[in-house]
Order: structure tokens, then C-alpha cells, then sequence
């Protein structure tokens, strides 16, 4: 089986259509913080999130005063220029390895997970309070336990969702009933405390999906749908939907990705939904070079689901290659992302845009990186403020060699 290239390059930095027309669009690009500087976190990763405010907010995987990690604030400042808050510093007991970003609650609590660390080294659900005079506490909602006893989940790579309710829905890359990951809740109880609950095991059967590290999405109706990297009935991978009932959670596979396929495999990142309810991501292999893809998975009368290759990514230097993240609409229908890597500068990955046109989609390249002194390697996605601005983070790069966070303006 292969090694998920983007998975060991997280490690490393942590411990030091259908071919469719492509063009280039140069847009003003603006570094909002260089990470890597004596304290500061180090490689952020996930994307970022705005509050109500206008702040933004993210994780690093490494970095901060223990060196296991951070949770980051960015604010705007009256002369143009963001300054940068470490919010909190993960010290290995109580979480190491934050490689997603964080949820904001209407009360300004954010809510994240780490990889590593907690009481059992498995890895934590976390919550960070705001309190008075700037400084923030952390409350462990779940530490990962892969014990025969337990069975749970362990190594969460993804980001969490909320619902309505205040629970909170993951996805760990290992451990569960047969080792290949699991979706997990963690809903809070009456008296203050946390219970976490499996709701699926991944890897039931040979026809299930294997090893997630994508985060997961909500419907209006409170399904859940995913990505695996790997399993299926075709092994490279899935796309996936949970149905809550009064006896439990009922999994239907959506589609099954294939080896060496022209419509790509090995899904990377989380699913988005158009207005018609159709799903859109990425994979990290496969289309016409064999470097990725973005797709739509639209659903049938018959039940099943039809993908449609929206953009084959080209190593050709200019475009980019390996995309891992999730993807966003503007309100006009059309598609933003990143790539991990390349772009003419050092291989170091692009944001694009996806227009449709007439049935088919064209490729505009907004930024490649990795230009001196500019952000390389791009491990999230892309948001948008209310003036169509675009927002992301890079995991290496920046003038201290440690990541950027930057702004990309139309």
C-alpha cells in the first residue's frame, strides 16, 4: 500500500475536466504572519476561520513554548497589518500535534483536535476558553484510548463539525474495531462533562472505506458524509454517508475510487455541497497526469451517485499538483483550492480558480508560491471574507521558514 506522501511531510516538519484550458491570473498576494520565529508556532496546518469579529484563527502543528504545537489568533490592525496572538501552547499531556484547524462557537469557545498527546499519547478533542485579561484555558473533552478494552479511534488528522445541538462530529486515520480508523461523536452531558462515542468503525468490510483524515460535513436532515484514502470495493478510496437512527448510525458507501484511474483516487479532502446537494472535492492521485483531481459526485434517481471530473491537474510546471484540502464556492458558482504542490516556484503548490462554462470548467491559477520569501506547500483550504477576499495558510515558507498565513485579493 502506498505512503501518503502528504502525511509524512507533516511528520517531517513537525520534528525539524476531463483536461480542461488552464491560465494564470496574478493576484495580489499579502502575508498576514510569518510563523517560525523564536516561540511562535511552527508549520500551521488545517484552514483558517474567521469569528464574528473579523479575527482569524488556526492551529500549527509544531512550535509554541513546548514545541508541541499552537493555537494561533490573527487581528487586523488599524495601520492595515495583522498582528498575531498565541492563544495556547500544547505541552504533549494535554495534546500534541494540532494538524487541523478549529471550530468558533457563538460564545467564542473554539473547539479542535491533535494528533498526538492526551493521557494516552493517542491523541485529544480539545476546547479553549476565553477569560478575562486575554488568557485562554483548555478543557479535554476526549483523550484517545486504542486499548483492546476500548476499541476507540486513534491519530485524529481532521478538523472537527458542529451541529446544532453543540455535538461534535471527527474522524480518527487508525485504530477501531478493525484498525483502519473511525467517525466518532463527542456531546457534552448535563453535569459539565464529555462522553465520546464510536459510530462507525471503518474497515467493517471489504467494501468499506479505510483510514479518514478528512473532516466531515452535516446535511439539513443531520447526515454525515466523508472521505476514506483508502478501501472500497475498488481500494483507493471512498466517499461515504452516515444516517443517524433511533438504533444507531447506518453507512452507505457513495461512490469507490480506482487505482490508476483518469477519474482520480485517494481523496484527500472534505466534501462540499452546491445548492442542488451535490458533492465537490478533491484527490490527491489520479486524472490525465496521474497528480490529482477535482470532481462532483452527483446523485442518480437510481440511488447511486455519477462523478464528473471537473479539472485534471497537469504537472507542468504552472499548475498546480497533489491537491489535500477542501475546496469553497464564491456566490457566483465558482470553485477555490489549493495544491500541496506545484507552480513554477520550487514545486511549492498554487490557489486556483474552477469556472464553469457551457458544461465544462477552465483552470485560472491565482498564486503559485514559493517565490522568495513567500509561503510553499499548502495543507488547507481557502475562505472567503464578506469583500470576496481569499485566506489560507502555507506549512512552510514565510521568512523564518515556518509557514505564512496570507491573503490573496482579486
Amino acid at each position: 500500500m502506498q505512503t501518503h506522501k502528504f502525511s509524512s511531510g507533516l511528520a517531517a516538519l513537525f520534528v525539524m475536466l476531463t483536461t480542461f484550458s488552464s491560465s494564470t491570473l496574478a493576484q495580489e498576494e499579502f502575508q498576514l504572519h510569518d510563523f517560525g520565529a523564536r516561540g511562535d508556532g511552527l508549520s500551521p496546518a488545517g484552514s483558517l476561520v474567521f469569528d464574528p469579529a473579523g479575527d482569524l484563527y488556526g492551529a500549527t502543528i509544531g512550535g509554541g513554548t513546548y514545541g508541541h504545537g499552537t493555537v494561533f489568533q490573527l487581528s487586523s490592525t488599524s495601520f492595515g497589518s495583522w498582528a498575531e496572538t498565541l492563544l495556547y501552547s500544547f505541552s504533549g499531556t494535554d495534546g500534541s500535534v494540532p494538524a487541523a484547524g478549529v471550530v468558533v462557537d457563538s460564545s467564542g469557545n473554539l473547539y479542535g483536535t491533535t494528533q498526538q498527546g492526551g493521557a494516552y499519547n493517542y491523541g485529544t478533542v480539545f476546547e479553549l476558553l476565553p477569560a478575562s485579561g486575554g488568557v485562554w484555558s483548555i478543557k479535554i473533552l476526549h483523550s484517545f484510548d486504542q486499548s483492546a478494552k476500548t476499541r476507540d479511534g486513534w491519530g485524529p488528522l481532521a478538523g472537527l463539525v458542529r451541529d446544532s445541538s453543540g455535538n461534535l462530529y471527527g474522524t480518527t486515520e487508525f485504530g477501531g474495531d478493525h484498525g483502519a480508523g473511525t467517525v466518532f461523536e463527542v456531546s457534552p452531558q448535563s453535569d459539565g462533562t464529555w462522553s465520546e462515542q464510536v459510530i462507525h468503525s471503518c474497515g467493517v468490510s471489504r467494501k468499506d472505506g479505510t483510514n479518514s483524515f478528512a473532516s466531515l460535513i452535516l446535511d439539513s436532515a443531520g447526515n454525515l458524509y466523508g472521505t476514506t484514502e483508502y478501501g472500497g470495493n475498488k481500494l483507493f478510496g471512498t466517499v461515504f454517508k452516515l444516517s443517524p437512527s433511533s438504533t444507531g448510525w447506518t453507512e452507505q458507501i457513495l461512490y469507490n475510487f480506482s487505482y490508476l484511474s483518469t477519474s482520480g483516487y485517494n481523496p484527500n479532502g472534505s466534501l462540499i455541497f452546491d445548492a442542488s446537494g451535490n458533492l465537490y472535492s478533491t484527490t490527491y492521485y489520479g486524472g490525465a497526469r496521474n497528480v490529482g483531481t477535482v470532481f462532483e459526485l452527483t446523485p442518480t434517481a437510481s440511488g447511486e451517485w455519477k462523478e464528473t471530473v471537473l479539472h485534471s491537474f497537469d504537472n507542468n510546471q504552472i499548475d498546480g499538483t497533489y491537491p489535500v484540502a477542501n475546496l469553497v464556492f464564491d456566490a457566483s458558482g465558482n470553485l477555490y483550492g489549493t495544491t500541496s504542490e506545484g507552480g513554477t516556484f520550487n514545486n511549492a503548490g498554487v490557489a486556483f480558480k474552477l469556472t464553469p462554462s457551457g458544461g465544462n470548467w477552465t483552470e485560472t491559477v491565482l498564486h503559485e508560491f514559493g517565490a522568495t520569501g513567500d509561503g510553499s506547500t499548502l495543507p488547507g483550504g481557502l475562505i472567503f471574507d464578506t469583500d470576496g477576499n481569499l485566506y489560507g495558510v502555507t506549512g512552510g515558507g514565510g521568512a523564518f521558514g515556518g509557514g505564512t498565513a496570507f491573503k490573496l485579493i482579486p
